[in-house]
C-alpha cells in the first residue's frame, strides 16, 4: 500500500469553493530507461486519479509516463453538503488504492 497525503478542509460554508490538494508516494517507472542489466525496465506508473464527491465524480485524470514520481494534484470543487470524499488511484501492475476524507458543510 503506497503512503497519501490529502488536504480536505474539515469544514467549509455551503456553495464555498474548496481546494483539495493529494499526494501519493510511487515509484512511476516510465518503461523507456534501462536498468543495470542494458535491459529496459517495466514501466510502472499510476493511470489515473479520480475523485468522487458523495458518489459524483469531480475530478478526474489520466496521468502518463511524462508524469513524476508521488503526483501531486490540487483542484477545486464547491462544498455543496456534508459528506465524504472518496480518491481512487490505479495503475500499472494492478495497482490501485482508494482513501477516503468527510468534509462539514454549515
Amino acid at each position: 500500500m503506497a503512503r497519501t497525503l490529502i488536504n480536505v478542509p474539515a469544514s467549509a460554508k455551503r456553495g464555498e469553493v474548496i481546494e483539495i490538494k493529494t499526494l501519493i508516494q510511487h515509484p512511476m517507472e516510465t518503461g523507456f530507461r534501462p536498468g543495470a542489466n542494458g535491459r529496459i525496465l517495466a514501466r510502472d506508473i499510476i493511470t489515473k486519479f479520480a475523485c468522487t464527491y458523495n458518489g459524483e465524480e469531480v475530478f478526474a485524470a489520466e496521468l502518463f509516463p511524462a508524469t513524476a514520481a508521488n503526483p501531486f494534484l490540487a483542484f477545486t470543487t464547491v462544498a455543496s453538503e456534508s459528506g465524504t470524499f472518496r480518491f481512487t488511484w490505479t495503475g500499472d501492475n494492478g495497482f490501485k488504492q482508494t482513501e477516503t476524507a468527510t468534509i462539514s458543510v454549515t
